[in-house]
């Protein structure tokens, strides 16, 4: 596997669990308990940083390939697998 590729599979899903670790909106804005629309946000920015990043990181390499909307379509949806511990950390288990 390249080390790009390893890379981005690496700080994608640090990028998709980073919603749930903290209570503050964007990881800076304390808003006491922070509803799941901000989660929901949250995570659709990171999927676009991380999008940006895999564009830079194609574009060293090689010309960037075209995607249509099938391609955005499964990597949000891998990006959401990725996400689950911080889901499940956060909304599953009990704080005793």
């Amino acid at each position: 596997m390249n080390n790009s590729v390893a890379l981005l599979l690496v700080v994608a899903f640090i990028a998709a669990n980073l919603p749930f670790l903290s209570t503050r909106v964007a990881g800076m804005f304390d808003r006491g308990a922070k509803h799941f629309g901000w989660h929901l946000l949250e995570l659709v920015v990171l999927f676009g940083l991380v999008g940006l990043l895999a564009r830079f990181l194609e574009g060293r390499h090689t010309p960037v390939h075209p995607q249509n909307w099938q391609f955005y379509v499964t990597t949000f949806s891998l990006f959401l697998v990725f996400a689950f511990p911080g889901f499940v950390g956060r909304y599953f288990w009990k704080r005793r």
